[in-house]
């Protein structure tokens, strides 16, 4: 599966990186579940400027003393507290004082405070609020393989005819690396494809597509279980 990116410091943003093949090495013809191994995230927050890039986006409040979930989008999820102020949909300016690592096996999701908000009323007015940042306060990705995780999505996908496949809804991680989820160009459920080079052979991010070898069940209903199936 595709590696998150980090590199040697804060200052990554939110890309995400190809690897040359998936962990156990999936074939490009292998069948991907139309399903997801976790609830389906939410839609990324669309920033009110194309040249802003998504850096994190609040939680629930944490505990009595003005501290808040944080969802982080960079490379490494707690180098988003090394960028100074980060602004906000309407045109606040935050900064973040202290994160650490939340309980649980999310590893991008953390436990932040941010300088001038203290009890929990301050902090649950955080919830939902994004945080941006200027895209020239942003190094360029390292090769051709990094791109930002906001410019992914609402970008399309073809096949290598050129035959449109669908849109990137979201690109979700469960711990297993970056997936790509595509929603079908005649609606319907989305499915999942892994974020590697093998299943997605070309970015081409300055016109906002990507070219995917995906499955030609990629988009297919489940089949009903085995009668064996614990599940």
């Amino acid at each position: 599966m595709a590696r998150r990116p980090a590199g040697s410091t804060p200052r990554d943003g939110g890309r995400r990186g190809r690897t040359s093949s998936a962990i156990g090495k999936i074939a490009p013809d292998a069948a991907t579940s139309p399903k997801a191994p976790a609830p389906k995230p939410a839609p990324l927050p669309v920033p009110p400027d194309p040249n802003l890039v998504l850096l994190g986006e609040f939680g629930r409040a944490h505990g009595l003393n003005g501290e808040v979930r944080l969802k982080s989008y960079t490379g490494d999820p707690r180098a988003i507290a090394g960028y100074g102020a980060l602004l906000t949909a309407d045109g606040r300016s935050l900064t973040l004082a202290d994160v650490r690592l939340a309980p649980g096996s999310s590893p991008d999701m953390l436990i932040a405070r941010v300088k001038g908000v203290s009890g929990r009323s301050a902090a649950e007015a955080l919830n939902r609020v994004a945080l941006f940042i200027p895209r020239d306060r942003l190094t360029a990705p390292e090769d051709d393989d990094e791109v930002y995780t906001a410019d992914l999505i609402g970008a399309t996908a073809v096949d290598e005819a050129g035959t449109l496949v669908g849109t990137i809804v979201a690109v979700p991680n469960y711990g297993g690396g970056d997936l790509l989820e595509l929603r079908p160009t005649n609606g319907g459920a989305t499915a999942l494809l892994p974020f590697t080079k093998a299943f997605v052979p070309v970015l081409d991010m300055a016109q906002r597509r990507v070219t995917v070898a995906a499955p030609e069940d990629l988009f297919a209903p489940p089949g009903e279980k085995p009668a064996d199936d614990p599940g």
